[in-house]
C-alpha cells in the first residue's frame, strides 16, 4: 500500500510540473484537428478565415467612412443652418414643400426606381479629384453606332445640386437615342460658384476626353443647364471661350466641341437677382457669400461678361446659344433669358430664345415630363441635336410619346393648391417671343420658393447619397 501511494503521489508530482498549454496552441491544435488532411500529410488551410479578415477591414473602413461622412455632413449643414435661421416663414414654406412633394410622389417613386435599377443608368462615374466630382450617365437602348452626347448641369439655388435631379431628363433624352451625363458639382457651403463652375468644367472635360469609351460621339457634344445649373454652365462655357482667346488653352476641352448650349429657367446677370431673391428667401449675406462676395456678381454674370472689352472676342467662339423659360417664372424671370439673347445677338453671338406662355419654373423640367405625352421644349432639343447629324434616319427623329406618371389632378394641386404667389395675377401678360403655349395644361402658380429649397437642403445632406468624400 505504501509503495503503491508512493508511486501515485510521484505521477501526480510530474503531472503538476507541465506547464498547462496556452490558448493559442489549444486553438492551434484544434484547427489542426478539424482542418482536412492532403495527400502528402499537410494540412488545408480554410479560406473562409481570410475572407472574414478581409471583410471585417472593408466593414471597419465603410464605417470609418461613414462617420467622417456624418461629421462633415453635420458641419455643412449647422453652417448653412447659421446662414439660414429657422422661423415662422420658413416652416410654412418646408411644408407646403413636403405638401408639393406628396403630391408629385407616384411620379418621383417611378424616377427613382428606374434610377437605381435601370441598367441603363450608370451611377457615380469619376471625373475628378475633388468631393462630388461625380456624374451619372444615361445610356439609349440601342447603341449601334455613336450616339450624341448631352453634358447636363442641373440646377438647386446654389445649395441642393444633385446628379440625381437629372433623372427624368436623362430618361427622356436616352428614349430618343441620346446619351445624357449628369455632372454632380459642390454645393454652397462646401463650395462658392468659383468651386462650382470649376468642376462643371472639369465634368464637360471628361465628357469631351472619354464619352467615346461609352459609345458617345465626342463630336456632337452638347450643353444643357437648368435653374442655377443653366447660370453655372454659362460661366464655364464663356471662362473657356475667354481662356483659349487670351492664352490659346484648350488642353483639357475646347469651346468648338461644344455644338450648341441649351440655357433652361436661367439667370444670366446676378446684378438684377440680388434683391429679387432676397425677397424670395435667398438672402442677400446668402447668396453674397455663394458668389463669393458683391465685388464678384459681375465677374459670374455671363450677361455682363460678354460685355467686357477682354472677352468680346471670345463672343465669336460660342456655339448656338438656345434658351428656355416659362413667361410664368416667378423664382428667376423670364426677363434676364430676353435680355441675354439680346445680349449674345448684339455681341455676334447666334442665339434663339423661346418663351412658353403660363409656365413656372418647374414646369418646363418637371411637371410637363410628369405629364407624359408630348413635351415641346424636349421636342425642340431632341430636334436640334439630331439634325446635326445629316445621317439619321426618320425613325430617330420619331419622338417616342412618354406615358403619364402623375394624374393630372394631383399635378394641378401640387401647382395651384400650396403655391399662392403674387406674381399669379400677371400671368398670361408677357408676350411669347418664339414660342407658342404648350397644348397640354399647366399650372399658373409658382413653383416652391427658393427660401424652403434651400431650408429642404438640410434634410437632402442626410436623405441623399451625395459623395463627399
Amino acid at each position: 500500500m505504501k509503495v503503491e501511494l508512493a508511486a501515485r503521489t510521484s505521477q501526480t508530482g510530474k503531472a503538476e510540473e507541465t506547464p498547462p498549454p496556452s490558448p493559442a496552441a489549444v486553438a492551434g491544435a484544434s484547427a489542426a484537428e478539424d482542418a482536412p488532411l492532403l495527400p502528402d500529410g499537410g494540412v488545408r488551410r480554410r479560406a473562409g478565415c481570410g475572407r472574414f479578415a478581409q471583410r471585417s477591414v472593408s466593414f471597419r473602413r465603410e464605417v470609418g467612412r461613414a462617420a467622417a461622412e456624418t461629421f462633415l455632413l453635420t458641419r455643412l449643414t449647422l453652417i448653412l443652418l447659421r446662414y439660414l435661421g429657422i422661423g415662422y416663414r420658413w416652416i410654412q414654406q418646408f411644408l407646403a414643400l413636403c405638401c408639393y412633394t406628396f403630391l408629385l410622389m407616384p411620379g418621383f417613386i417611378q424616377v427613382v426606381y428606374y434610377y437605381f435599377f435601370s441598367s441603363q443608368v450608370h451611377r457615380s462615374v469619376v471625373y475628378g479629384d475633388q468631393p462630388r466630382n461625380r456624374l451619372d450617365l444615361y445610356i439609349p437602348t440601342s447603341m449601334t453606332g455613336l450616339k450624341p452626347v448631352v453634358a447636363f448641369v442641373t440646377g438647386g439655388a446654389w445649395i441642393i445640386g444633385y446628379k440625381g435631379w437629372g433623372a427624368l431628363l436623362g430618361r427622356r433624352l436616352a428614349e430618343r437615342g441620346i446619351i445624357v451625363a449628369c455632372i454632380d458639382y459642390r454645393n454652397f457651403p462646401q463650395g462658392t460658384i468659383g468651386d462650382m463652375v470649376e468642376d462643371a468644367s472639369q465634368g464637360i472635360s471628361f465628357v469631351c476626353n472619354s464619352i467615346a469609351s461609352y459609345g458617345g460621339d465626342p463630336n456632337r457634344i452638347y450643353l444643357v443647364g437648368q435653374s442655377a445649373g443653366a447660370h453655372i454652365a454659362a460661366c464655364a462655357l464663356l471662362n473657356q471661350a475667354i481662356r483659349e482667346c487670351g492664352e490659346g488653352d484648350t488642353s483639357s476641352w475646347s469651346v468648338s466641341q461644344i455644338k450648341a448650349y441649351f440655357g433652361i429657367s436661367g439667370g444670366y446677370n446676378l446684378l438684377n437677382l440680388v434683391d429679387h431673391f432676397h425677397r424670395r428667401g435667398l438672402y442677400r449675406s446668402i447668396f453674397l457669400s455663394i458668389m463669393e462676395g458683391e465685388e464678384s456678381l459681375q465677374k459670374f454674370s455671363p450677361q455682363m461678361m460678354i460685355k467686357e472689352s477682354s472677352a468680346r472676342s471670345a463672343v465669336s467662339l460660342l456655339p448656338h446659344i438656345i434658351l428656355f423659360h416659362g413667361t410664368s417664372d416667378c423664382s428667376i424671370p423670364s426677363a434676364e433669358s430676353q435680355a441675354f439673347a439680346d445680349a449674345l445677338q448684339q455681341h455676334g453671338a447666334k442665339a434663339d430664345l423661346f418663351l412658353y406662355e403660363g409656365k413656372t419654373h418647374t414646369d418646363l423640367f418637371l411637371q410637363d415630363p410628369l405629364r407624359g405625352g408630348r413635351d415641346k421644349m424636349l421636342e425642340e432639343i431632341a430636334s436640334v441635336i439630331h439634325s446635326e447629324d445629316p445621317g439619321v434616319s426618320a425613325d430617330h427623329l420619331a419622338v417616342p410619346v412618354a406615358r403619364r406618371l402623375v394624374p393630372e389632378f394631383m399635378l394641378k394641386l401640387a401647382g395651384r393648391g400650396f403655391f399662392m404667389d403674387p406674381c399669379r395675377a400677371h400671368a398670361g401678360t408677357n408676350k411669347v417671343k418664339n414660342a407658342p403655349a404648350s397644348s397640354s395644361s399647366s399650372s399658373n402658380a409658382q413653383s416652391p420658393d427658393l427660401q424652403c429649397s434651400a431650408l429642404l437642403s438640410l434634410a437632402v445632406f442626410y436623405i441623399v447619397g451625395i459623395q463627399f468624400t
